[in-house]
């Protein structure tokens, strides 16, 4: 399905990021994991081929490094066909709970670092004819949740700026897609609930399932499922499909807060 893509996925090492990279890799693509933490990354532990990835540590909130990441995948075989923009960071807390520094913090990593990348990336994916630019945006850029007030917002924004892409860049060959996950089996979202959890007094397995109860699925998302949507809509299968927010979420978003507590 990707036999010979050449894919930068930010953010790849772990949690979604890492389901991507190992997906990628099994559909024959080569691929470039950028991130904070990839010095630390078991490549082997992952069970991904050494000989199929490559490692550039990086801030994607800095232009500098975003550039560095670039240039390590062109460095692959001379293109970029995938760009995967995952890396995210999430501060808990409301719009008078949050300092600015910290809001603006989430938003460096969530909404202006994917705008470095496909700034710095888009003109070599033009090059070589086009490319697939998948930004990983969240049900949370759709619908409001509590203490989430800076997330939500970038990821909002994310979605429309991948809408933008999908515009200006689609009669140059570029696809652009927002992929909006609900809640997903990482340890990111697991550490949020634990904050929770100890914030209210009860045990995590109870935040757990009170989480996850208003999913008609009663459950999240696996990492690997997410891996292969972004698979699909890297591959050529989905050659039609830009400018989407493309929701999996568990039926989520379909239900109305106040029905589900008559039913509840």
């Amino acid at each position: 399905m990707l036999q010979n893509k050449i894919a930068l996925v930010t953010g790849g090492g772990t949690g979604i990021g890492a389901a991507v990279t190992q997906q990628f890799i099994a559909e024959g693509a080569r691929v470039c994991i950028a991130g904070w933490r990839v010095e630390e990354l078991d490549v082997e532990g992952l069970g991904i081929p050494k000989d199929s990835v490559i490692l550039c540590p990086g801030d994607v909130s800095s232009a500098e490094d975003v550039q560095r990441m670039v240039d390590t995948t062109l460095g692959i075989a001379g293109k970029i066909d995938i760009l995967v923009n995952n890396a995210a960071m999430d501060i808990f807390g409301g719009v008078t709970d949050l300092t600015v520094e910290q809001y603006r913090k989430v938003l460096d990593v969530n909404l202006t670092g994917p705008f470095l990348t496909m700034h710095t990336a888009i003109p070599k994916m033009i090059e070589n004819g086009g490319g697939s630019i998948i930004n990983m945006a969240s049900l949370g850029g759709l619908r409001a949740s509590a203490g989430a007030c800076a997330y939500d917002s970038a990821k909002a924004g994310l979605i429309m700026l991948s809408q933008q892409v999908a515009l200006e860049y689609g009669r140059l060959g570029i696809r652009c897609n927002a992929l909006c996950p609900g809640a997903t089996r990482t340890t990111m979202l697991e550490a949020a609930i634990g904050e929770v959890a100890k914030m209210r007094g009860i045990e995590i397995d109870a935040m757990m399932t009170k989480f996850t109860s208003p999913v008609p699925l009663r459950r999240m998302a696996e990492p690997s499922e997410i891996g292969r949507i972004c698979c699909f809509l890297a591959s050529d299968d989905s050659s039609f499909i830009t400018g989407s927010a493309l929701v999996a979420d568990g039926g989520s978003s379909v239900v109305d807060c106040s029905g589900y507590a008559l039913g509840a």
